[in-house]
């Protein structure tokens, strides 16, 4: 764009710039592609709405066998390296293999899990311990490294109460669970309540409430979930019920 004397103004080169530097922004949203799941950045409360009707969500493969899901379950990556694998496990709910609902779910999950990521100078109640008769108000609780959980653990509180786990805040930790039961108790609702968990998460034969957030593989063996289970790698269900919170 030139002014009636051939010259540039100010006003129009800082024009072209507007536009220039909005039109890489729009680029910049949105799924990257197949393969690529993008980390989104801003603030993520409470769960991620567009992954909320994804009971399992993962990135490459889903596995159910035995047992059985109630609610959507869906993977970031398409057929054929993306799948799900069900062996005498009914599914009540919609399956999406790397459609864009799935994959826009999984993106959300991610900037979810980036959100919770701990950081210098986060306000936590440090957990040690199986957790067996403890009974936690709603708060922000840490375990520094991996945690190994059994028994009963209740979480007393109002329903309106809001509950975040972290796991492995130094940087590394797997969440695994034998025989672990969780209990609501006061009025507290599962769906308030958050595991975020740096590596993976093992449950076997328990009955678990609560949304996992989980950086590596979830393996779920027997029992029960009500929850969501995310995971950045594949989930694995055997002999589990799972049903959302």
């Amino acid at each position: 764009m030139k002014s009636t004397n051939g010259h540039v103004r100010p006003w129009q080169v800082a024009l072209l710039l507007a536009v220039f530097v909005s039109g890489c922004a729009a680029d910049q949203t949105g799924i990257t592609g197949v393969g690529t799941p993008r980390l989104q950045l801003g603030p993520y409360l409470g769960h991620a709405a567009a992954a909320s009707n994804f009971i399992v969500l993962a990135n490459a493969a889903v596995t159910c066998t035995d047992g059985g899901i109630t609610g959507n379950v869906g993977t970031f990556l398409a057929d054929p390296v993306g799948s799900l694998t069900q062996t005498r496990c009914p599914i009540a709910g919609e399956v999406q293999v790397g459609d864009l609902a799935a994959q826009q779910a999984f993106n959300d999950f991610l900037g979810q899990y980036a959100s919770l990521t701990p950081r210098l100078g986060d306000a936590c109640t440090t957990l040690t311990g199986t957790l067996d008769g403890v009974i936690l108000a709603p708060g922000d609780y840490c375990f520094d490294v991996a945690a190994t959980v059994t028994g009963v653990l209740t979480l007393n509180g109002p329903s309106d109460g809001i509950w975040n786990i972290k796991v492995g805040t130094s940087g590394t930790g797997a969440l695994t669970g034998t025989g672990f039961n969780v209990v609501m108790a006061g009025g507290g609702q599962g769906c308030n309540v958050t595991w975020w968990v740096a590596d993976a998460t093992t449950m076997t034969g328990s009955a678990f409430q609560g949304n996992l957030l989980v950086g590596a593989a979830i393996t779920l063996t027997g029992g029960t979930f009500n929850g969501h289970a995310w995971s950045r790698s594949d989930a694995t269900t055997t002999g589990t019920v799972v049903a959302g919170c």
